[in-house]
């Protein structure tokens, strides 16, 4: 099977979006609880049927993420995915990954995942295979006990970053003052 292949959107094969300028990717897991932020967010993304934009579900394994965005030659890429730094819960985060590494202090509790968003985000930046464009949408969650639902707060900032998301892919002006930008400092 052709990498594309495994790639799916909304039930069409993501092979049809091969040279895509943008991605839409939501990470989690929605069974442990807060986990599933960013699948949330993602899934309303897609929602909104914006056409010529794929919105892809993963898991946040680095190696597969890697593949994605590769298989699909993608120019301009969101990923959106809950962490956990100790910001209150709901909290959202965006950073501009293809400006800067990312925090180091992030790298370990940053995401739920062992080796997974960031350190994708680095090896694609040290290999030279990191997209143009690459926008994180972090989401603090709380809770990541295996079925917990997600919680109320974390399903309004998933909705939060649905609309942030819309309005820089269309350039219309959002309030983003419940979103924390990390800039070098």
């Amino acid at each position: 099977m052709a990498s594309s292949q495994k790639y799916r959107d909304q039930g069409q094969a993501v092979e049809s979006y091969i040279h895509n300028a943008v991605l839409v990717v939501g990470i989690g897991n929605m069974d442990r609880g807060d986990d599933g932020a960013g699948i949330t967010a993602a899934r309303h993304v897609r929602a909104r049927m914006l056409p010529g934009i794929p919105v892809v579900e993963q898991s946040g394994e680095a190696a597969d993420l890697i593949d994605l965005w590769q298989t699909m030659d993608v120019r301009t890429l969101y990923l959106i995915d809950a962490t956990s730094s100790g910001l209150p819960p709901g909290t959202i985060q965006r950073f501009e990954a293809h400006n800067l590494p990312l925090p180091a202090q992030f790298a370990g509790d940053y995401s739920t995942h062992s080796f997974g968003l960031v350190q994708a985000i680095e090896l694609a930046r040290a290999l030279g295979c990191l997209p143009r464009r690459v926008i994180i949408y972090g989401i603090e969650g709380q809770c990541f006990d295996l079925g917990a639902l997600l919680s109320t707060e974390i399903e309004a900032a998933a909705l939060k970053t649905t609309e942030l998301i819309i309005a820089e892919l269309f350039l219309l002006p959002v309030s983003c003052s419940s979103v924390k930008e990390w800039k070098d400092e």
